[in-house]
């Protein structure tokens, strides 16, 4: 993917806005336990990932690894936001689909990381 550094420094504050809605939503808006933690777990790991992002737009040229932090945090943490918000069961089936994401971007990330020309210090 090729966007430019703005269009990555924006997804990741929306994302980190939504992390922290969501987080804040499972703090102090939901009274079930479980809709709690599914918001909890989602929101934590959304906000790791748009730090991530963010990183990416800072540190890399190469464009793959945040896209695989934003699909993941699409299919993961949006999983479980479905299901707390009532979406069915069989919608957990995505949320490792998502954690394969993350686990992906943060290999490409290494790789883009070495790969990278920097000065040394």
């Amino acid at each position: 993917m090729s966007w430019d550094r703005r269009a990555w420094i924006v997804l990741a504050a929306l994302s980190g806005f939504v992390a922290v809605i969501m987080g804040a939503s499972a703090a102090h808006g939901v009274a079930d336990p479980r809709t709690a933690d599914l918001l909890k777990t989602g929101a934590q790991y959304e906000a790791i990932h748009a730090l991530a992002m963010l990183a990416c737009a800072a540190l890399i040229t190469e464009g793959l690894p945040a896209a695989l932090f934003l699909a993941g945090t699409l299919l993961f943490s949006g999983s479980l936001y479905a299901l707390a918000a009532g979406a069915p069961d069989w919608t957990g089936m995505i949320t490792p689909l998502g954690g394969l994401l993350f686990l992906g971007g943060w290999l490409s990330l290494a790789w883009a990381g070495w790969r990278e020309n920097a000065p040394s210090v």
